[in-house]
């Protein structure tokens, strides 16, 4: 709904934008992204209209509704309930004496490389966000009060330097991590 409320796109476009941008923080596919926009649908949080695409198809194109806007500022309202935590990379650490020490290091230096990766890719969404070159952000700052615009740059940028934070910790956890191994190795 955060996307829509920018500007109407079909289920291929939120795809697109969805991928560039919200998935940094929550990754849906496809097979869960038609079935919810169908679902909004019915539920009148979104409206669908059938717009041409080519020269004998049609598309569905989908808009937030004022239902919609008031559901998604609700959801935005109400505290959030944590899940428990279902962490396979830390699950396995665990148990990682039945792992070799080869393996160990390969899982430690995958987790390494893991949030590297993320961390220059949510790095450069914040100079993105920054420079005004990110294409989500300017739209959403086109239909955004001028007095909300600083806000809501603030709390994009807010929320990826909390990512980049986390990723460091993860990348810290996994060197410690493989300085144990070697040294549980040498013990051995």
């Amino acid at each position: 709904m955060a996307l829509l409320s920018v500007e109407p796109m079909t289920g291929y476009d939120l795809s697109k934008r969805f991928e560039s941008s919200v998935a940094y923080v929550w990754h849906a596919p496809d097979s869960q992204i038609y079935p919810e926009l169908r679902r909004m649908e019915k539920g009148e949080l979104l409206a669908a209209e059938e717009i041409p695409w080519g020269p004998n198809s049609k598309k569905t194109r989908y808009r937030i509704t004022e239902s919609g806007i008031a559901a998604f500022r609700a959801w935005m309202n109400t505290p959030l309930e944590y899940s428990r935590e279902r962490d396979p990379v830390h699950l396995k650490a665990a148990y990682l004496e039945w792992a070799d020490p080869e393996s160990a290091r390969a899982h430690m230096q995958a987790h390494i490389y893991y949030h590297t990766l993320r961390r220059r890719q949510w790095e450069g969404m914040i100079n993105e966000l920054r420079t005004g070159t990110n294409v989500m952000l300017s739209k959403r700052l086109a239909v955004t009060p001028e007095a909300d615009r600083r806000r809501t740059t603030a709390y994009k940028i807010f929320t990826y330097e909390g990512l980049i934070a986390r990723a460091e910790t993860e990348i810290e956890w996994a060197r410690r991590g493989l300085k144990l191994v070697d040294s549980l190795d040498g013990a051995s």
